[in-house]
């Protein structure tokens, strides 16, 4: 099994811009691309908290099994 990121889908069913995230979570544009885009070697703890706490949701609507 492996793990991936499925942020950018999160983000179309929420309505909500990358901008947004990006201010709110005080992320930089190519961070949060990275994010979406599943190139993420190692997931930062941090930026997942600040994640779900503005897209009110936890970490397993953002981490998905393969």
């Amino acid at each position: 099994m492996q793990v991936y990121i499925d942020l950018e889908n999160l983000l179309k069913e929420k309505n909500i811009s990358k901008n947004k995230v990006c201010e709110a979570c005080k992320l930089q544009r190519t961070q949060l691309n990275n994010y979406c885009k599943n190139k993420v070697s190692r997931i930062d703890l941090t930026i997942l908290a600040k994640l779900c706490d503005f897209l009110e949701c936890s970490p397993n609507d953002i981490l998905k099994l393969k």
